[in-house]
């Protein structure tokens, strides 16, 4: 069975690779694209494979460019929250959520399998709901956050936000002016609403890509980051979440 890999992380991509023909020395992966640019490229002129494993945020856009049109089953790589991940799910396409093992890539094709049983105008159907989605998470989905002050409820628009953070449970944000502000929302909800200007380092701080000033390596190959504004806590980041976050820090605004 001929596989294509449309991943631009290259450590994932050949961890992907050896992962496969490890379960199947049968499976032979034609290539693997980096980019929306390299995969229109490619499928103009050669011919489409049995199985796509792809990543949906490339550094140009969305894989869906490249999928669109191509009749092939598709299992996507993603790191994507629980709402995506029910979405996979209620539509039956398979998926592999980073950073994947062994046993989920063995999984993923047992659903391949499946997926090859329904015919392909509902697959393309599931394709153009999960093209609709990604799309409308990525762009904010309000300009302006509320935010109590006293007897005052004051308007923050979300492009002067630099980052929100929880100290006690409790949510606050930071304008690049340097004023802070209590809201009464969670950083669940804020995460939600701000787009992907804004990326979820981990469970205390969702951070502004203006904000950022520069990302250093640890010795545990974790990242620490520094931002433009007053913090006096040392945000971190996994080694799990360090390659989504620095694929969405080169993306253009």
């Amino acid at each position: 069975m001929k596989v294509i890999i449309i991943e631009d992380e290259r450590i994932t991509a050949a961890d992907l690779q050896q992962t496969l023909q490890q379960i199947d020395a049968s499976l032979d992966v034609v290539t693997i694209l980096r980019s929306v640019k390299e995969g229109l490229k490619y499928f103009a002129v050669n011919e489409t494979p049995d199985l796509i494993f792809s990543d949906i945020r490339l550094g140009d856009g969305l894989s869906f460019e490249i999928l669109q049109g191509l009749q092939v089953p598709v299992i996507f790589c993603t790191a994507y929250d629980e709402y995506a991940l029910n979405a996979f799910s209620t539509n039956g396409i398979g998926y592999i959520l980073k950073p994947f093992t062994e046993d989920s890539v063995r999984e993923a094709l047992q659903r391949y399998k499946n997926l090859t049983r329904v015919g392909q105008q509902e697959i393309i159907r599931q394709y153009e709901f999960l093209q609709d989605m990604f799309s409308v998470a990525s762009k904010p989905k309000s300009t302006s956050i509320l935010v109590n002050q006293k007897d005052l409820v004051i308007p923050i628009r979300i492009i002067d936000i630099a980052m929100f953070y929880l100290r006690n449970n409790t949510a606050y944000l930071c304008t690049f002016d340097k004023k802070t502000y209590c809201s009464n929302k969670s950083l669940d909800e804020h995460e939600q609403l701000v787009g992907d200007q804004f990326f979820r380092v981990n469970r205390q701080y969702l951070i502004n890509r203006k904000a950022v000033i520069h990302v250093s390596s640890l010795l545990s190959r974790k990242m620490s980051l520094s931002v433009s504004v007053p913090n006096d806590e040392f945000i971190t980041i996994s080694r799990e979440k360090a390659p989504q976050f620095l694929k969405w820090l080169q993306q253009n605004e």
